[in-house]
This record gives C-alpha cells, sequence and structure tokens, in this order.
C-alpha cells in the first residue's frame, strides 16, 4: 500500500460567510485553529468560554491543495481516508461531492481515483453547524436533558460531553479531528486481521488468524512472524500459530505486561501480497465471570485464570479539544494511575473512543480498560438511520480496538437506562424500544461479529435485568452509588452496602491555588465569583462541597485553607468507600473512582487537576489501592439529636488487612491509642496471615474505657501493617469528628538535601503528631514520592520531590510551603 499524508499538507480555514482564509491545523479543530489566528482568546481562562457560543452557530470550511505523487498514482484504486471527522462534513475534491458524513466516531474510505487530476487538486471540507442541524432535528427526539443546557445533543453523533457536562465546558467545535491521507493499491488490500487466543491447560497460547481483505479471496494465505523484545519467537505460514512457553500479560500489580509484536503478510491464490499487518499483542485470557455464588451472582474479572479486584478511576477526555492530545498527554495521567496501584480505567461514553496513544499506554502499563461506546445519560434515538450509523461506528472502532492486550469489556452506555426512569415510577415504553434496539440488538450483535471474545455488557449501571434498586447491586451486576455527593447522604452510608462492584462514585474538591491561577485573575479568584463559578460546572458543587467540609472540618482561616480541606475532604470520603469495597472481596470485585481527570482547569471529582497536580485523593489513593493494606473499620457514627447535643455510637474498631497477592503472605498488625497531649494509652500487636486475594478482619479493639475515661476527642489510634520487616501501611483513626479532635499544633523542621540538579530529598520531623501534613512547591512543577500523609512524632519522614527543570537548594528553600490540618482553622 502506498500512502499519501494530506495532514502534513499546509490547510486553511475559514466562516463560509467571509472570503479571507486563515492557516490552520490538522489534526485540530476550528477553536484551537481560531486561537492560534488570534481572533479568540483562550477558552479556558476566565469567564471566556461564555462569550464563545456563536462558533457552534458557524459553518466553518477547511482547505488544502496537493498533487499526487507518482508511485501513488501508478495504483489501481486510490482512495481518499479519514479517521475522524467532527462532525456534519460535506468533503469535495476539485469541485466535486465526494462524500458527507454526520458520525465523528466513524472512519471513512472513498474511491477517488477518477476525480484526481494532474497537477494541483483541491480538497475542501465544509463543516454543516452542529446547532443548527439540532435545532432543525430536536423536534422529532426530544428527551429529558440531564447534561445539555441547551439540548439535543443525543441526535448527532458526536462528542457528548462537548455541549457541557457537570465537570466541563460547553465548547462544540468543528474540525478533521483524525488522521487523512491517500491510499494506493493494486489487486486487493487487506483491511485487517482478526486474531483470537486459545490458551491450553498445558500452558502453550494458540493464535488464529483471520484476514479480511477489501476483495473476499479464495487461497489467500498468511505469512507470519512473532517477536519479543527484538527476538523472532516463531515464524511460517498458515492461519494458526502455536506458542509453547508464552510470557503472559497481566494487570499492573500482577505480574509483567510483555508485548509481542505479530507481524503478518497476506498472499493471494497468485502467491501476490495482499498488504502487511503489524500490532503488539499481549497473551493473556481475560472473563467476565457472572457464575452464581453465596450472594447472588458475581462481578469479577478473571485475568489467566486469577480473579482480578479491579482498582481504578474513571477517565474522562484529557482536553476539551482533544484532537492537539498527544502521547505525552496521555502518559502524565495514565503513568499516575499505575503509580497510585490502580489497574483499571473506564472510558466513560459521554467523551471519545481514545487515540491509539492511548491504548498502546494502557497495554504497555498493564491497566485495564473497561471500554464505553459512546452514549451517556440521555435516551437516544431509534430510527433507521441512526441505528444503522451506530452499527458502522462500532464495527469501526471494534475492529481498530479488538486486538489490545488491554481491553476487558465493552460496555454498551453510561446510565442511560438508570437514570431515566419516569419519576413517578412509570413505563419507559415511550423509548425502551429504541433503547433495546441499540443496546441489546445492534451493539451486541457487532461485538459478536468484528470481536467475539471480549464480553458485551449493555449499559453502567445494570444489573443483568431492569432493577435499579440498591439491593439488586448487592447481588449482581455493577454499581453508580451517588448517594455520597448527590443526594449529601453522610460519608459513611457507603459502608451501608455490600455491592458486586462499584463503578461510579466520587466527591468534588476544588483544584489547588497553583492550578486555579492559571485561569483565574487575581482580582476575581474567589470561589463564589464569576470566574470560579464559571469553572465549576455542577449547580450545588460550590454548596455541597462547603456542606461536606463543615460536617468534617472548622471553619477556614483563609480560601486557601478550603482549598486544602475540599481536598482532605474528598479524599477522606474517596478512602472510606474503596476501603469498605475492598473488605467486602470476594463479594465485591471491583472500585473505580469519579473521576481520574480533568478536560480543563475546574472544581471536579478529579484525582489529578489539568495542569498534572496530584489532588490529596491521588496521594491518599495510592496507599488505599496498596497490593497490601490495613484498613480500620468503625462501627457506629456520631449523630446530632435535638437541641445540637452530640451523640455518638463508636466504641471499637476493626482492623482488617487486604491482599491482592497471589500467594499467602506473613505481617505484623500493630496498633497504638494516643492521648492528644502524646501519652500512649495503649499499645498492641498480632502476627497475622495475609491470604492470597482475599480481605480478613484481624483484631477487635474495645474502645470504651479508654474514650469514657479521657473523652473522644482527646483520643486517637494508630494503627500500622509490617511485612518482611517494612512498613507497607498505615494510618490513624479519630473516634469523633476531626473539627472536635484537640489536634496539637506544631513546628516542623525540614531538611533538604539536592541529590541531583532536579531530584531532592526532603526530611520532616514534628515533635506532634500532624495529621494530613501537606507541602508544595508551588511555582515548581514536580512529583513527589509521598504528601498528604500522617507525620508522627519524632519519627523522621523522608520523601523524594523530582523536579521538571533544574533547582537550586535557595529556590526549594524559598518555594517550600507546608501546613498540615490543625494549622487550617
Amino acid at each position: 500500500m502506498h500512502s499519501f499524508s494530506l495532514s502534513a499538507r499546509p490547510w486553511q480555514f475559514r466562516d463560509p460567510a467571509k472570503k479571507s482564509w486563515l492557516p490552520a491545523h490538522v489534526p485540530g479543530c476550528v477553536h484551537t485553529d481560531l486561537q492560534r489566528a488570534g481572533v479568540i482568546p483562550d477558552p479556558f481562562v476566565g469567564t471566556n468560554e461564555l462569550g464563545l457560543r456563536w462558533i457552534e452557530e458557524r459553518d466553518w470550511e477547511y482547505r488544502t491543495r496537493f498533487e499526487v505523487p507518482a508511485a501513488l498514482r501508478a495504483q489501481d484504486e486510490i482512495d481518499l481516508v479519514a479517521d475522524g471527522l467532527d462532525t456534519l462534513a460535506t468533503v469535495t475534491l476539485n469541485g466535486r461531492v465526494v462524500a458527507r458524513t454526520d458520525n465523528m466516531f466513524t472512519g471513512h474510505r472513498w474511491p477517488i481515483r477518477a476525480l484526481l487530476r494532474r497537477g494541483r487538486n483541491e480538497l475542501s471540507i465544509r463543516f454543516a453547524s452542529a446547532a443548527r442541524h439540532i435545532a432543525a432535528h430536536r423536534r422529532l427526539h426530544a428527551p429529558r436533558e440531564i447534561n445539555d443546557p441547551v439540548g439535543g445533543c443525543t441526535v448527532v453523533r458526536k462528542q457528548q460531553c462537548q455541549f457541557g457536562w457537570d465537570w466541563g465546558p460547553r465548547l462544540v467545535t468543528a474540525g478533521i479531528w483524525r488522521d487523512l491521507r491517500l491510499e494506493g493499491w493494486s489487486r486487493n488490500r487487506l483491511d485487517s486481521v482478526r486474531v483470537t487466543q486459545a490458551h491450553g491447560a498445558d500452558g502453550a497460547v494458540t493464535l488464529t488468524l483471520e484476514p479480511e481483505l477489501a476483495r473476499p479471496e479464495r487461497g489467500a494465505t498468511c505469512r507470519w512472524r512473532v517477536s519479543l523484545d527484538d527476538l523472532t519467537i516463531a515464524e511460517g505460514t498458515g492461519a494458526a500459530i502455536r506458542l509453547a512457553h508464552p510470557q503472559l500479560w497481566w494487570p499492573a500489580g500482577h505480574g509483567a505486561q510483555p508485548l509481542y509484536v505479530l507481524e503478518v503478510e497476506v498472499l493471494g491464490a497468485d502467491g501476490a501480497s495482499c498488504g502487511r499487518w503489524l500490532r503488539r499483542i499481549g497473551l493473556r485470557a481475560i472473563a467476565l465471570d457472572q457464575s452464581a455464588d453465596a450472594w447472588g451472582r458475581a462481578f469479577r474479572f478473571v485475568v489467566n485464570g486469577r480473579p482480578i479486584f479491579a482498582k481504578g478511576a474513571n477517565w474522562i477526555p484529557a482536553h476539551s479539544f482533544v484532537a492537539d492530545l498527544q502521547r505525552a498527554d496521555y502518559a502524565r495521567d495514565l503513568t499516575s494511575a499505575v503509580q497510585a496501584n490502580m489497574n483499571m480505567v473506564r472510558v466513560w461514553g459521554g467523551g471519545i473512543y481514545e487515540s491509539e496513544d492511548f491504548y498502546d499506554l494502557c497495554d504497555e502499563l498493564g491497566l485495564l480498560v473497561w471500554q464505553d461506546f459512546m452514549f451517556a445519560c440521555t435516551v437516544y434515538p431509534g430510527t433507521r438511520g441512526f441505528v444503522a450509523s451506530v452499527r458502522a461506528e462500532a464495527a469501526h472502532q471494534l475492529r481498530r480496538l479488538r486486538h489490545r492486550a488491554s481491553l476487558a469489556l465493552w460496555c454498551g452506555n453510561n446510565e442511560v437506562w438508570s437514570i431515566n426512569a419516569p419519576p413517578d415510577g412509570g413505563d419507559r415504553a415511550p423509548w425502551r424500544a429504541a433503547y433495546e434496539k441499540l443496546f441489546h440488538e445492534a451493539l451486541p450483535a457487532e461485538v459478536a461479529r468484528h470481536d467475539g471474545v471480549t464480553p458485551y455488557w449493555p449499559s453502567s449501571p445494570w444489573r443483568g435485568d431492569t432493577a435499579t434498586d440498591h439491593a439488586a447491586g448487592e447481588q449482581r451486576g455493577d454499581t453508580h452509588y451517588w448517594d455520597v455527593w448527590h443526594a449529601r447522604h453522610p460519608v459513611k452510608d457507603y459502608e451501608k452496602w455490600a455491592f458486586r462492584f462499584v463503578s461510579e462514585f466520587g466527591m468534588q474538591s476544588y483544584s489547588s491555588p497553583a492550578t486555579n491561577a492559571t485561569f483565574c485573575p487575581p482580582d476575581d479568584a474567589n470561589v463564589f465569583g464569576a470566574t470560579m463559578e464559571c469553572h465549576q460546572k455542577n449547580r450545588a458543587g460550590n454548596q455541597i462541597i462547603l456542606d461536606y467540609v463543615s460536617r468534617r472540618y472548622r471553619f477556614p482561616k483563609s480560601q486557601d485553607d478550603l482549598i486544602y480541606l475540599s481536598q482532605l475532604n474528598q479524599a477522606h470520603c474517596m478512602q472510606v468507600g474503596v476501603e469498605h469495597y475492598r473488605r467486602q472481596m470476594p463479594r465485591c470485585m471491583g472500585a473505580l473512582y469519579w473521576q481520574l481527570n480533568d478536560c480543563w482547569p475546574v472544581a471536579s471529582w478529579s484525582s489529578i487537576e489539568f495542569t498534572g497536580r496530584w489532588k490529596a485523593l491521588h496521594y491518599v489513593a495510592r496507599r488505599f489501592f496498596a497490593p497490601v493494606t490495613a484498613s480500620a473499620h468503625v462501627p457506629g457514627d456520631e449523630e446530632v439529636t435535638i437541641g445540637n447535643y452530640r451523640r455518638s455510637t463508636v466504641d471499637e474498631v476493626h482492623l482488617h488487612t487486604v491482599s491482592d497477592l497471589a500467594e499467602d503472605a506473613r505481617g505484623v498488625l500493630r496498633w497504638d491509642l494516643f492521648h492528644a497531649d502524646g501519652r500512649r494509652l495503649a499499645r498492641g500487636r498480632k502476627a497475622v496471615r495475609l491470604r492470597a486475594g482475599a480481605s480478613e478482619r484481624q483484631h477487635t479493639l474495645a474502645c470504651a474505657r479508654w474514650l469514657a475515661r479521657h473523652g473522644r476527642e482527646q483520643v486517637w489510634l494508630r494503627f500500622a501493617l509490617d511485612v518482611d520487616g517494612r512498613c507497607v501501611s498505615e494510618d490513624t483513626v479519630f473516634f469523633a469528628p476531626p473539627r472536635f479532635v484537640a489536634l496539637p499544633r506544631g513546628r516542623t523542621t525540614v531538611k533538604i538535601e539536592l541529590e541531583t540538579p532536579r531530584r531532592a530529598l526532603l526530611t520532616f520531623t514534628s515533635r506532634v503528631f500532624q495529621h494530613r501534613f501537606r507541602f508544595d512547591f508551588p511555582a515548581l512543577e514536580h512529583r513527589a514520592s509521598d504528601n498528604w500523609f500522617e507525620l508522627y512524632p519524632r519519627e523522621p519522614r523522608q520523601v523524594v520531590v523530582e523536579y521538571s527543570h533544574v533547582v537550586t537548594l535557595d529556590q526549594l528553600r524559598a518555594g517550600l510551603q507546608h501546613c498540615s490540618l490543625a494549622g487550617t482553622s
């Protein structure tokens, strides 16, 4: 195949109502092109987003000129190949219409040899206004709107969160968002190769090759080679490859991620080559186990015969303008996910099918991918044309991604079934037929046709039937649990339910002052001011943050302290939820919090800010997702009675261990009960068995007499787990909300050693206990080995900090900031 890049050609764009053309980038979109041309300001700064809605009301035209190379012209067939057009495009070559498109997620291939000229050719792509298209078609489909403030986004197959979400701006863009090229070929063309794996009882793996040709051909054969780390493992001809001693691919934390290179050349019956296909594959078997068990039906992923507790988060598009994303952008956040001991990401259905860079990194890092099809929340049409477009979209994405080692699940949609029940409990009949056409007929049929191996799940959440109540989630399927946050239930409500798999739950926080400074002018930095409100897309978001913060912490001294407390609260909420779900193993086998990342700088549920800075949650996630960990379950709670009197039912602590290890291990569980003045009231230790892939309650501490004698506000518990003489997990338990606890204010001593020009060793020491000690270098881009940790009295805590640029000791001494909970109120 001969290929000629059109993306690399000079491009121009314009509003067709105007004569002048401006330079454009391909791949790209109209917003970034307008910004580069100086026509619009940065949409992310201040309240600029609000003044840019006119862009979605216009048509936009792109053009380029090119000459066809002689080698390409010599081929029998020449195709125009577009990997992604966003969205309502009319493609014209030399004044002749080639095609019209209406689906952002579908790749296209059009024969254009007859339209090409010798010498200069002109390709034009005009994108019609999505807003006007929706206005013309919305009367035919007008469901209840959930996230689109204007309405109607479901009638067009376009990235749904472009139209606004409760964490993202409304920036409805257009453009050539994926690669565009000419491809020439003769006789026949290899489209793809379908590869299936059979794992034998003897450990061998057999690969079966099914070539897919543009023109079906009898007698075609495969010539193949398999290599690993540039070493040829096997080569030969035929449709089957047997690898006797394979290295298996494992999720992060369970083993290595070897990726074999599979090269396949398909030869026609006459011996002529039809094309070559090269991919990296991981040898693994992934199943979604839903077998009957003591609690109902399991919902767990089994990799290479080993049940895996899925630890991770939900992934949204990493930028509002996805066309500009590069491998480094994905690597920053996906590497951070693995560093926080995650092994799965859920690609959420209101965004995009991600780029090859994204899936390459997931394969390399060992991140299992729960892949939604791109449908979210609102009801979709079920017309013949819409369903046909969805089928083409699914076929394109299935053929593109089915070989991925990381691909664990295809999921039909996000929440379309669960949140569209009539408020009076009535029937879903008005839209149910359309729903079933898409998610119970069209999509599973396409998965079976083009993949046939990866499991399909029609919606998230889904229970295998129409049930949507929490009790059903304790028996089967997956659950989105939003009583904490949206319904403002107490954080302890996480512990009320023993769900089988929790694929969404979350708590918002503010981004750091350093991230806020990238978009917020100093004269409008108040969280209730116009700019910060523009960067808070949940209608009640600020009020809910303040509600939860006020339940647990004292009134902050400053806005920076409020930001600190919001992040501390977010981390606490997710820790309560995740530790509870992990303690439920093997009944519960997955916890994916909402959300990992942001698409712009915003107050949101993310654990990684848009700038890449880790929130408190991400540092704490590294601890609560650790392969071996100890956690404390505190039965009971504190409530407020008539007259604002406090009443507590807390008088004991259950200490648990959880192990993701493949084999049993041994450890030592230890605990110390302290008075606020530093006195140790009690201590203990216990040798424990850490059962492989299991959770176990190891010890119960009866604390009533100590709480009665000293007061629950004056007592706190430290517990830790040692394995092979090394502390692998430790934390603190309070017996009252921290706003009532007599935490001492302490002075911290910091020693800074510059190990290399870009790495420093920091040693922190305090004479008193400091809860969730945090340090920062706001002006220096950096990543710390730990942060937001417990700084215990007279125990030096060492942290390694890596900087993106060369630093000096003077810079570090001048730029260091630190605080703990006691100093924020």
